[in-house]
C-alpha cells in the first residue's frame, strides 16, 4: 500500500512539473514575458536572473524614458562589513539600463541583440536599508535604436543608474555601455 501512494505522489509531482514546463513554454512562445510591467519583469527575473531575484532586486516602476528598481539590505545579500555586497548594487543598477534596452528594441519591433560591453561604478556611502537605482535615459536608447536600425551596423552607448538610500543620499552610481545590433 505504501508503495502505491509513494508511486501515486511521484507521478503527481512529475505531471505538476511537465504541466509548469508546458505553461512556461506556452508563455515564452506567447511573448507573455515581453509585455513590460514591473510584475513582468520581476518574473523575469526569478526565471532568467534568479541570482538577482533571490538577492531582493525588484522592478518598481518602467516607462519608455525611466527605470526604478530597487534592493533591500538583508542578510542574503550583505558583505563582511555589514552593508550591501558591491554585485548586488550592480545588478540593480545594469537591470535599470537592461529593462530599458529591452523596452526600446521591443518598441521598436526589429530583431536587435543587446549586450554589456563594458561597466565602471562609483560607491560612495555604504548601502544600508533599500537602496533604489534609477536610470532616465530612455531616450539615448531610442536613438542608437533607430540609428542601428538605419545603418544596419551595430551601436554603443553609456547609460548610467544611479543607487540612493531612503534618506535620497547618493549611495553608487554605475555606468554601463550597452551595444545593440540589428541580427541579420
Amino acid at each position: 500500500m505504501y508503495y502505491r501512494v509513494l508511486e501515486f505522489n511521484i507521478l503527481l509531482t512529475q505531471m505538476i512539473w511537465f504541466e509548469y514546463l508546458q505553461f512556461i513554454v506556452y508563455l515564452q512562445q506567447n511573448q507573455c514575458f515581453m509585455e513590460f510591467s514591473p510584475t513582468k519583469l520581476n518574473a523575469f527575473l526569478f526565471f532568467k536572473l534568479p541570482s538577482a531575484f533571490w538577492c531582493g532586486v525588484r522592478v518598481k516602476s518602467i516607462s519608455p524614458e525611466k527605470c526604478v528598481a530597487s534592493v533591500k539590505h538583508q542578510w542574503l545579500n550583505q558583505n563582511p562589513f555589514n552593508s550591501m555586497y558591491f554585485a548586488v548594487q550592480a545588478m540593480a543598477a545594469e537591470l535599470t539600463t537592461g529593462a530599458l534596452v529591452m523596452y526600446q528594441i521591443k518598441k521598436s519591433g526589429k530583431n536587435i541583440s543587446m549586450l554589456v560591453s563594458n561597466n565602471k561604478g562609483n560607491f560612495t556611502k555604504k548601502a544600508k536599508g533599500r537602496i533604489t537605482f534609477t536610470c532616465n535615459q530612455g531616450h539615448l536608447i531610442e536613438e542608437a535604436i533607430q540609428k542601428t536600425i538605419a545603418s544596419g551596423e551595430g551601436e554603443t552607448l553609456w547609460l548610467k543608474s544611479i543607487g540612493v538610500d531612503e534618506k535620497g543620499d547618493l549611495v553608487s552610481e554605475m555606468d554601463f555601455e550597452w551595444s545593440v545590433r540589428l541580427k541579420q
